[in-house]
């Protein structure tokens, strides 16, 4: 079998390459398995179409929770908040998927939700999940992360279901996974 994880290093000031596989691999069903650039399982979201209707749980390769991803009740739309670990209480990010009225190329939107935050939109996504050719931005238009397709291997091409996630130094990947998990929910074909 050929190997899913990237091959390339990553470290220091470079970007850190991820390698993700819409898999779940201890459940049969939905999910996410993601490697670092070693092969090490990095990230996990086992079996989110099966639990809590609107909830999904990031975790670390050994089950902790990092963060869970709940779908906002009584609004239009797609939109989630991102809480730390398994709290119930004060998200730390509110995420929104952009209704393209004008023409723009933004699909998501994502802002903090700290009373010491500022009301101003923190991310912005651009580009389309379901082609896995998107990046996020800050609000100074620096790209912190980005999703592409996986390059071929000793000739055998990847699908859709592995992807790479390159996160730029300083911008947290657990976030940047938790945008992916989004994005897989809002534009994939199982969302």
């Amino acid at each position: 079998m050929t190997k899913v994880h990237p091959n390339a290093s990553s470290g220091g000031g470079e970007a850190t390459a991820l390698t993700v596989w819409r898999k779940s691999l201890l459940f049969h069903g939905d999910g996410f398995t993601v490697f670092d650039a070693k092969g090490n399982l990095v990230f996990r979201v086992d079996n989110y179409a099966s639990g809590r209707k609107g909830e999904i749980v990031l975790m670390e390769a050994d089950g902790k929770p990092l963060l869970t991803i709940r779908r906002k009740k009584l609004s239009l739309g797609d939109h989630w908040l991102i809480y730390q670990g398994e709290e119930m209480a004060n998200p730390r990010f509110a995420v929104k998927k952009h209704v393209n009225l004008i023409s723009s190329r933004s699909v998501v939107h994502v802002t903090p939700c700290s009373s010491r935050a500022k009301s101003c939109l923190a991310y912005e996504v651009e580009g389309s999940y379901s082609r896995r050719c998107c990046a996020v931005y800050d609000d100074g238009r620096r790209q912190l992360a980005q999703i592409k397709r996986k390059e071929p291997v000793g000739g055998v091409a990847f699908g859709a279901d592995v992807f790479r996630l390159i996160v730029e130094p300083g911008f947290d990947a657990t976030l940047a996974m938790a945008i992916v998990i989004l994005l897989d929910q809002m534009f994939g074909s199982r969302g």
